[in-house]
């Protein structure tokens, strides 16, 4: 049973079977706002650090690793492709031969 202490393994949440013992915790007023302190070896345990995801699902707060941001990193892989000089057209130029004509 949550909350006495008890191995909780009943629950299975994205196929991620839930084997921590609950933790009771204290909500505190932050400014206007409420929180808790999460201790550092839960945390760790997780791997959050700087910044979550906060999300409210199934009437629970779920804390998550943030998502890499979509094309993270592209611009330093391009940025080290164009430095080594591999960034060459594949398939080289390829106008239309009515482009000659056009007015801009």
């Amino acid at each position: 049973m949550p909350g006495d202490g008890s191995l909780d393994v009943s629950c299975i949440c994205n196929n991620i079977v839930i084997t921590m013992k609950s933790l009771p915790v204290s909500v505190r007023r932050i400014g206007n706002s409420l929180g808790i302190v999460i201790p550092k070896p839960v945390l760790a345990q997780v791997g959050l650090s700087e910044q979550a995801e906060l999300t409210v699902e199934r009437g629970a707060i779920v804390l998550r690793k943030p998502r890499k941001a979509a094309r993270a990193g592209w611009s330093q892989a391009a940025k080290s492709v164009a430095a080594q000089g591999e960034d060459n057209l594949l398939m080289g130029d390829f106008a239309n031969a009515a482009d000659l004509e056009l007015e801009w």
